[in-house]
């Protein structure tokens, strides 16, 4: 794992590679994931279950044979352990706790001349969910992503999914009973997007869609925008760290391999005062690596992927995070609230020694849906306000239109506008007449 010094002459070149982590040669997915899309549009079902027959090694003869039977996702729900079960249902309770605070409300304002303002918040119709399959499969991903549809009023979720060979995951089958849902097919990566976006014979189409994915799901989710809405263009995921000489190297190090174990370009910074805190944490990640079941995966990534910063102070310290922006940051000092107020750009922030990243992956509450790549300089966490939208009310007595009306009708001739200035002129012209 490298260890860098802000005082190096090339560390500037250093941290620039660091902060262009989140770069995507999409160069050549982009050509093969449009042209996904357009099959998918055009040829429906038929397309899809080609997609499926050709990625995930199993041959459906219809759009039917891809949808999941509602029975089989109570029935994985019933086989669980009880204490897995009651795991899904504490983080369940958590999850959908928190997001109900989120909510935004409608609500109205009456001017005394009789104006009346407003906002009408309305959730989406529909909702599809992308929920990654295959080796991994991640149910707190389907709960992350669901409970805030569901918590928004969302009237009817569709979820995705690949199921290498016709082999669906069963707690993933269980928590998509947990939450209600009973539309679930088993299709996935650019395809699974683009019949969401555009729906076919078999997937309804939707009015927003949200789930992380591999680089053609990414990318597939960048092209649908504007048919449909989006949470975020995701990247792999990341962990930040800053930490003084208090910090433990044994949390430090196993919470930065806590991200680098998802992926090997999955990205691992620790930045701290205390050069004795770096050399320890990379003693503490080399022993773990050697009994993490993922070690070639999280081995891959620390090491290509992963660095440690050494600041002069604390202050440098913040700034270069704040430089950094990003996916989950852990705040590991003597007093981490001191350091809260001065942090601009993160997805989450986890406070204290007692808050490792995982446990917001699962069981904290907020959700694990986070912008990445240095994306939170402008993105938020996946909330309800995602699968909701708001209408402006707007409602004019004679009296208001009298105050305000020839402003309105001086910007729009200003502007070359006649038909609007005289849409407002003939209101105001009717009521002088009388």
């Amino acid at each position: 794992m490298r260890v860098l010094y802000t005082k190096d002459a090339d560390f500037k070149e250093a941290f620039e590679k660091i902060l262009a982590r989140a770069q995507m040669d999409v160069e050549e997915v982009t050509p093969i994931v449009q042209g996904i899309i357009q099959e998918i549009r055009t040829e429906g079902d038929a397309a899809l279950c080609r997609h499926v027959a050709k990625f995930d090694r199993w041959e459906p003869k219809s759009g039917e044979e891809l949808r999941i039977d509602p029975a089989l996702m109570r029935a994985a729900y019933d086989k669980l352990d009880e204490k897995l079960k009651a795991a899904l249902h504490l983080a369940y309770e958590r999850i959908e706790a928190y997001h109900k605070k989120q909510l935004p409300k409608s609500w109205i304002d009456f001017e005394e001349n009789g104006t009346i303002l407003g906002q009408k918040v309305t959730p989406v119709e529909r909702a599809g969910l992308y929920i990654p399959g295959g080796k991994a499969a991640y149910p707190s991903s389907l709960l992350m992503n669901a409970i805030p549809a569901l918590v928004a009023g969302v009237e009817e979720i569709v979820v995705t999914t690949p199921t290498p060979d016709n082999e669906p995951n069963e707690l993933l089958l269980a928590a998509c009973h947990l939450c209600g849902i009973d539309k679930v097919y088993k299709v996935g990566g650019a395809s699974a997007i683009a019949a969401m976006a555009y729906g076919t014979e078999t997937i309804p189409k939707v009015d927003v869609i949200s789930g992380p994915g591999n680089i053609f799901v990414a990318t597939a989710k960048k092209l649908v925008y504007g048919e449909v809405n989006i949470d975020m263009i995701a990247g792999p995921s990341e962990i930040g760290v800053i930490a003084d000489e208090s910090a433990d190297p044994r949390y430090v190090a196993i919470d930065l391999l806590s991200q680098a174990e998802h992926d090997e370009m999955a990205s691992s910074i620790l930045v701290t005062t205390s050069r004795e805190l770096a050399d320890a944490a990379v003693k503490e990640v080399e022993g773990f690596l050697k009994v993490l079941k993922r070690k070639e995966i999280a081995s891959k990534s620390i090491h290509d992927r992963g660095a440690i910063i050494v600041a002069e102070c604390m202050s440098e310290a913040v700034d270069i995070m704040n430089r950094i922006a990003p996916e989950h940051l852990e705040i590991v000092t003597k007093n981490p609230f001191e350091l809260l107020p001065k942090i601009k750009h993160a997805g989450a922030i986890f406070l204290g020694e007692n808050t490792p990243e995982p446990i917001g992956d699962y069981i904290a509450g907020p959700n694990h849906t986070l912008p990445t790549g240095g994306t939170a300089r402008f993105y938020s966490p996946l909330s309800t306000e995602h699968f909701l939208k708001k209408s402006s009310i707007i409602a004019f007595s004679c009296q208001a239109m009298q105050d305000i009306g020839e402003a309105a009708a001086i910007l729009a001739h200003t502007e070359g506008l006649e038909a609007h200035a005289k849409s407002i002129e003939i209101r105001l012209d009717a009521k002088r007449q009388k």
